[in-house]
This record gives structure tokens, C-alpha cells and sequence, in this order.
């Protein structure tokens, strides 16, 4: 079977998520995540987690060479030896380089990278929208999309609901603003070899998934011939 090395990007609240859970199923792929690789490295006392924490622990960003290692590590691992997705990096074109030289390490290279475009003012709607029960954090409506029975009342305990601090829309801008400036480049450095694939955020998640399934599966013809 040919490898499926995918990392999956777009803005804040584009339901990168939400399809990564399901890509995860159909191909039987590792999800991923910098943040998770990060904490269980850290709790574990690796090496690389150790170092890691010594940066988090001054308030420092981790280097982009730990986290590499890291992703380096995890992708090497048996149950990602037909493939991956990568959620979370690379973040810019120094992290995108960083990260083509580790796979060139292991004689490996990405398949593809997947794009999810979704317009501002509609990461805004989705993201600043959002209610969240204070008693059950699970419990999570839209103001819009799935409004409570009554507002601003959770429908099953009752609780007051809130809008999170990082769904506040100056945030959401903010993040945005941020994505705009270091992550979007991405899309250039990912067309020009040939490797972006986009999808069109703004519809509905199944149709989304659709999309990108049926993107992916080609995929893994095409590299099987």
C-alpha cells in the first residue's frame, strides 16, 4: 500500500477538526497534533520533551528544531508507517522547509498538503456565535446555527451559557490576523511544488468530507502507480 503523508491547513474555525477526525477513519491515518505530540513528550520526560519544557517553563516559544524532532519521532513510529496527518505545522515556510528536510531524513515525503478556504466574516459568524455551558464545557450551542430553547440557557442542566474570551470577535481578528501573516504563505509555497489541494470550507461538513475523501483516495492511486 502507498503512504498517505498529508498535513491539513486553513484559518481558525475552518473545521480543520472535524474532517481530520474523519480522514482519520477512512484511511486509518495517525492524526497529528503538535499540541498533543508537545504535552504527552513533556508528561512522558523525553529528551526532546524535556527540552521543550525548559523553553515553556522561561514563557519561551518552542524552537521550531524540537518540535521537528518531535513530529520526526512520531512519524517514524510503526503506526504511521503508511501515512499521517499533521495538524498544526508547519505554520510557515521555515517550519514548511524544517519539515521537508526531516521526512528527506527518513526517505519519505509529503503527499499532499489540504487546504480548507473559509472567508473571514464567516470564521467570525462561526467562531464568535459560539455559547458554552459554565457548568459542562461539552454542552456547546450557536447562536446562529443551533440556538438554545431559551437564550442564554443551556437546554440540559439549565446552566447560564457564556461566550468564551477566544471566541470574543476582536480575538478571532486577531488570530486571523496572524494566520494571514505567517500561515498563508503556505499556499504559494505548497502550490508552486505542486502540492496543494483546496476545498471549499463554506460548505456543509459532509460535503467537505466528500471532497477531501474523494481528493485523497486519487491520491493514493496515484502514488500507487
Amino acid at each position: 500500500m502507498s503512504e498517505l503523508n498529508l498535513i491539513l491547513f486553513g484559518p481558525p474555525g475552518a473545521g480543520k477538526g472535524t474532517q481530520a477526525d474523519r480522514l482519520r477513519e477512512d484511511f486509518q491515518l495517525p492524526h497529528i497534533s503538535t499540541g498533543d505530540i508537545l504535552r504527552a513528550q513533556v508528561s512522558e520526560g523525553t529528551a526532546l520533551g524535556t527540552e521543550a519544557k525548559r523553553f515553556m517553563d522561561a514563557g519561551k516559544l518552542v524552537p521550531d528544531e524540537v518540535i521537528v524532532g518531535m513530529i520526526t519521532d512520531r512519524v517514524a513510529d510503526g503506526d504511521a508507517r503508511d501515512g499521517f496527518l499533521l495538524d498544526g505545522f508547519p505554520r510557515n515556510e521555515h517550519q514548511a522547509d524544517a519539515l521537508a528536510e526531516a521526512l528527506s531524513s527518513l526517505e519519505r515525503h509529503l503527499t499532499a498538503a489540504l487546504l480548507i478556504e473559509v472567508p473571514d466574516d464567516e470564521i467570525v459568524r462561526r467562531l464568535a456565535g459560539r455559547r458554552v455551558c459554565v457548568k459542562n464545557p461539552s454542552h456547546i450551542y450557536h447562536v446562529d446555527f443551533d440556538p438554545p430553547k431559551h437564550e442564554g440557557v443551556c437546554d440540559q442542566d439549565g446552566s447560564r451559557l457564556l461566550q468564551r474570551d477566544d471566541d470574543r470577535e476582536e480575538t478571532i481578528r486577531t488570530r486571523l490576523e496572524v494566520y494571514h501573516s505567517q500561515t498563508e504563505p503556505l499556499i504559494g509555497y505548497y502550490d508552486e511544488s505542486g502540492l496543494l489541494r483546496r476545498f471549499d470550507g463554506t460548505r456543509g461538513p459532509d460535503e467537505v468530507h466528500a471532497h477531501i475523501r474523494a481528493t485523497v483516495a486519487t491520491l493514493r492511486l496515484e502514488e500507487s502507480l
